[in-house]
């Protein structure tokens, strides 16, 4: 029997994550055994199970990993990919802010409080954020401060400001900071007009100041005023309402109206449809990541064919675009996000083991990669031997289009750029892949000039 505590479940005392032959447990400490308790008979954690925004769970039989310290043990639903903010649109971070505030609103209803307001606390499953940290929860004390309310401010509020006021791709400062954007870092980065916004001065610009004042105080004198809890609902709500009101344009970036505005016919573009759907019908992975996937079209393919799709675009515009089509289908089965194939998301946190790099997450069934080996080839000088590796690390499948230098795409690469690739023709583009895959399919694509070819993976020569 193979078990291992979570590298990412150590900081909090009430519990933590462990795996035991493959299956996710939770371990509720004896120390967090009222907390449980009240979150169970208040109520809250049938509402809220019922509401989908939290993670639901059965008590499992299964024995502790620390049997001196266990009060329960819990077995969560599992989640199909883990994702980090840092790779969420500005729809998915501003929906995961609002469901935190929700969650908060009703805790405070049934006498408990959010005790810490983490965006990692917070997955995308079945189409929506949903909170996974089911020991979130504190019972409410008559005139304590939200504890919770900075971690909001620089884990939510100020990243979704700065997307919003500044410039979307801000977001990746969540990369670096991963306890949250420091206000007073947000604060200096903001537009000067966003002091002109109620919930903005309050909530990152006179927190900022706030804190700095706080931070030179004598020791034991900052300031900690009680907070009775009608003014607690009403900064929770403040909070809402501010983070409501923040919007950013989707239409603003180059990829997100591609499938306009390319150069495939209506027939070639219909033949593409089809080939992927007969592929993924006759392999039948249950997950595929789609890389360059921009708005999902070929995503929907997979996830009609029963596969759980992740779908990734280092195009902001495009994401979004995905995920507002996912919000409005109610796709229980795609999950938009924003990478940088070039430079995917790398292990980070404590040990770099906190949050997994992007390649730690997989592999997933099949790979597509569509319209991208010319990108990664002659936009980014990667040979074609190393992107035939890194696919196969990444799945087990590959449905990868090979798009020549005749196309119009790759002549308009080649247009700033000197032509140093010898190699890349579709004799030499089989030959690498031919070193990690078995070539299985080789399709024209009507129309076109492009081949879509399903490959499986073998070992490596």
């Amino acid at each position: 029997m193979i078990e291992s505590r979570h590298p990412a479940s150590f900081r909090d005392p009430s519990g933590f994550l462990y795996t035991r032959s493959s299956k996710l447990l939770r371990q509720v400490n004896q120390t967090y055994q009222i907390q449980y308790d009240l979150l169970q008979s208040s109520g809250l954690y049938a509402l809220l199970v019922e509401k989908h925004w939290l993670i639901s769970h059965r008590e499992s039989g299964a024995a502790p990993l620390r049997p001196d310290t266990a009060y329960k043990i819990l077995e969560p639903d599992p989640l199909r990919f883990i994702s980090y903010p840092y790779e969420w649109c500005f729809g998915q971070l501003k929906d995961a802010a609002l469901l935190t505030l929700r969650i908060m609103n009703q805790a405070l209803r049934h006498g408990m409080v959010l005790k810490d307001a983490s965006a990692y606390n917070i997955q995308f499953h079945q189409g929506r954020p949903i909170l996974i940290d089911t020991l979130s929860f504190d019972p409410y004390v008559e005139g304590e401060p939200w504890v919770g309310y900075r971690q909001f401010c620089q884990h939510f509020l100020a990243p979704l400001a700065l997307m919003a006021a500044k410039d979307v791709r801000l977001n990746q400062l969540l990369r670096i900071h991963i306890d949250g954007i420091p206000l007073d870092l947000a604060a200096r980065l903001l537009p000067v007009r966003t002091l002109l916004n109620p919930g903005l001065w309050m909530h990152v610009h006179l927190h900022a100041r706030m804190q700095r004042k706080n931070a030179s105080a004598p020791e034991g004198k900052a300031s900690r005023k009680p907070m009775r809890k009608t003014a607690l609902l009403g900064l929770v709500e403040s909070l809402f309402q501010t983070a409501q009101s923040l919007q950013w344009n989707a239409a603003a970036t180059d990829w997100a109206e591609y499938y306009e505005h390319n150069n495939y016919t209506e027939v070639s573009f219909a033949e593409k449809k089809r080939l992927v759907g007969e592929f993924v019908h006759r392999i039948k992975p249950g997950s595929v990541w789609d890389w360059g996937g921009n708005t999902g079209v070929f995503s929907r393919i997979a996830m009609e064919g029963g596969a759980d799709a992740t779908c990734f675009d280092s195009d902001y515009g495009a994401v979004e675009e995905n995920y507002r089509e996912v919000r409005v289908r109610h796709e229980a089965r795609l999950l938009p996000l924003v990478l940088d194939l070039t430079n995917p998301s790398p292990p980070l946190g404590w040990n770099q083991c906190e949050r997994g790099g992007f390649l730690e997450r997989g592999p997933a069934d099949a790979v597509l990669a569509l319209a991208l080996v010319h990108h990664l080839a002659i936009g980014n000088n990667v040979p074609l031997g190393q992107i035939a590796d890194f696919f196969a690390r990444c799945g087990n499948w590959l449905m990868v289009e090979f798009i020549p230098k005749g196309d119009s795409q790759v002549r308009r690469l080649l247009q700033t750029r000197t032509d140093i690739f010898p190699d890349y023709t579709r004799e030499g583009f089989e030959a690498a892949f031919r070193e990690r895959y078995r070539i299985v399919t080789a399709a024209p694509i009507a129309e076109s000039a492009r081949t879509l070819y399903l490959m499986k993976k073998t070992a490596k020569k």
